[in-house]
């Protein structure tokens, strides 16, 4: 009886991902002037470190910490990485570069695709299915996006240009897709638009690539996100985890 191994996979893997992590999350302040926001606790876990081991479970083997405000306490908190099982490296900005600035520095180290996320980034999002998808679309970029509604408290009026009522609303509603900062990049679709030590956001790096003829890619699928950055979101990040800490961890 003859018996043959099975084939190893041959779909393509990102295993790297870059953590901007050097943003000084002044709309958490006092809080964010002792503690970096990454390393803010969801009840006995660092919302990074969440991210982390999220990072690991979906494959990533290698992770680049774009770092400046209190970065002492971020590498005295992860090290290497070996504690999550991750080969962790750190980019101490000199100076805020943005959200995308950090590449320029990194860009000999970056691989074909890789992927890029806020270091505050609390979601249930699958990484291991919006890199799927990323492949799939053949995209230079893909965007995380989250549907979010918008509710305006007031009554909205629409009027004409003699100022005649056109329209009267009250309370309305309306959707959106929101980046939920986390993107899957192509290297050499973003080597011509970076340059070492140049302030860079992401979506001005997104537009130039567009405006290139890039190929951009929305990825939504249904999940939990959350904005961290001011304190009624925090405290609710923190009461989500405890209540839903499993559906975080198996992201």
């Amino acid at each position: 009886m003859s018996s043959s191994l099975p084939c190893p996979s041959t779909e393509p893997r990102i295993t790297q991902a870059v953590i901007m992590a050097g943003g000084k999350g002044t709309r958490l302040h006092p809080y964010s002037a002792l503690f970096p926001k990454p390393l803010m606790p969801l009840n006995d876990m660092p919302v990074l470190e969440l991210l982390l081991r999220q990072m690991k479970n979906a494959g990533i083997t290698d992770v680049i910490l774009a770092v400046n405000h209190l970065s002492h306490l971020l590498e005295a908190f992860f090290g290497n990485g070996e504690r999550i099982g991750l080969n962790i490296r750190y980019r101490l900005e000199s100076k805020p570069l943005g959200t995308a600035g950090a590449l320029g520095d990194i860009f000999d180290d970056l691989d074909d695709d890789f992927f890029v996320t806020n270091g505050d980034l609390l979601t249930t999002l699958s990484l291991n299915r919006m890199m799927k998808n990323h492949y799939r679309s053949n995209a230079d970029i893909s965007i995380g996006v989250y549907k979010r509604e918008v509710k305006i408290d007031f009554g909205l009026i629409e009027i004409d240009q003699r100022s005649r009522l056109t329209a009267y609303r009250e309370k309305p509603t309306s959707s959106h897709f929101v980046s939920m900062g986390v993107y899957a990049l192509r290297r050499e679709a973003v080597r011509s638009h970076l340059t070492s030590g140049e302030y860079l956001d992401m979506p001005s790096l997104i537009m130039n690539v567009k405006e290139a003829g890039g190929d951009i890619n929305c990825y939504h699928e249904d999940c939990v996100w959350l904005d961290i950055g001011r304190p009624d979101d925090f405290a609710l990040a923190q009461q989500m985890f405890v209540s839903e800490r499993n559906q975080f961890l198996a992201s």
